[in-house]
């Protein structure tokens, strides 16, 4: 069977099942899918998890620890990398179960999340396998990001239905709405690539960009659900994007897998999920916020990864200027750990400013 018909094939195996048990309609709700999606990811993990994490024991694929980091990650080292892989096997199987296959922007989210992995794997690979700190050289790793991001940015604009569709929305004002024109596809590589990279910054202690991860998504889902939908599109005074609902799906089976994965990551960690994974996540999260044009909502949500990324900038420019560090060490989760904060304490901190920061960016759904 082709894999482009597989959703089909369900939904028309489902209907015909439905001549027989009514029961069976329900395959029809996006909302079913989408919950469908979740479990379906989140089961996956869990059910492969430990054969992947035995394998990469096996092969002493383990991560390798900086000397000048904080004296606590030293135990760290020889910890299985690059399980991130898991993440993307389960998001990817899920979304074409559950997914419409028919939907250019299921495709467009995959192939730009599994491209981002694959940049990662790369990456992980000469660093933890073939033993070489350089890994992938910067600007190979941003060459590929930049063919990436802009190959998704020019699509999507021209694709565009409408133009609404590449205009900025400004939340907290409903009658503001900026025409990008061709700065739109400006914009969607900036948020793409640096989202990408936000997440790969904080991925530095047990859980610490899964679960932001996981909550950003379950928010993005919202934004999706809602821009998908004519009626709530209209009421809430976002965008109407025809097909972002099935991104719901996607952004559904990230969460489930993120908390999958967490099960062998929460402190101390099993597993870590190396550049393959928070690449990729970072730039799924980037091209659904963009899709759904809810890009500076993103900015609020993903608020951690912003505070982790502006520490590194901050840091390296005041060392190159000035001859001083302003942190005691960046990204910033390490800053805290060197001011004497147990791993725990920044972790779970970490999260509560996440959830805080999701529930602005839900709320300026309403506050228009």
């Amino acid at each position: 069977m082709h894999q482009g018909e597989c959703y089909n094939m369900l939904l028309y195996l489902a209907e015909f099942l439905a001549q027989y048990q009514n029961a069976f309609t329900v395959f029809d709700y996006l909302t079913l899918r989408i919950i469908l999606g979740t479990l379906t990811a989140l089961l996956l993990c869990l059910w492969f998890g430990p054969m992947m994490i035995r394998r990469l024991v096996e092969r002493q694929i383990g991560q390798a620890v900086r000397d000048d980091g904080p004296q606590s990650h030293l135990s760290k080292a020889g910890t299985p990398t690059m399980g991130g892989a898991m993440i993307l096997i389960a998001m990817a199987v899920s979304t074409l179960l559950w997914g419409d296959l028919d939907n250019h922007y299921v495709w467009l989210v995959l192939i730009v999340t599994l491209g981002f992995g694959a940049i990662g794997w790369v990456d992980d690979y000469r660093k933890v396998v073939e033993k070489n700190p350089r890994g992938l050289p910067a600007r190979w790793k941003y060459f590929w990001q930049t063919v990436l991001g802009i190959g998704a940015a020019v699509v999507l604009y021209y694709t565009a239905a409408s133009p609404v569709e590449t205009s900025l929305i400004v939340p907290l004002f409903k009658e503001v709405v900026i025409q990008l024109g061709l700065f739109y596809i400006v914009l969607t590589y900036l948020v793409i690539v640096g989202s990408s990279n936000a997440v790969n910054l904080t991925d530095g202690l047990d859980g610490l960009a899964i679960m932001p991860t996981v909550m950003v998504a379950m928010g993005l889902a919202v934004f999706a659900y809602a821009s998908g939908n004519a009626v709530f599109a209209e009421y809430l005074h976002i965008p109407m994007v025809p097909g972002a609902g099935e991104l719901a799906v996607f952004c559904g089976t990230m969460a489930g897998a993120g908390l999958g994965f967490l099960w062998f990551n929460t402190y101390p960690a099993q597993v870590f999920m190396g550049d393959v994974g928070a690449l990729a996540l970072g730039a799924a999260l980037g091209v659904v916020a963009v899709i759904v044009r809810q890009e500076i909502v993103l900015f609020v949500m993903g608020g951690v990864f912003v505070m982790e990324t502006v520490s590194v900038i901050l840091q390296v420019g005041s060392y190159k200027l000035t001859g001083r560090r302003i942190f005691r060490m960046a990204p910033l989760h390490h800053h805290f750990e060197l001011k004497g904060w147990p791993e725990p304490r920044v972790i779970v901190r970490f999260w509560i400013i996440t959830v805080v920061l999701v529930l602005m960016g839900l709320a300026t759904l309403k506050i228009r």
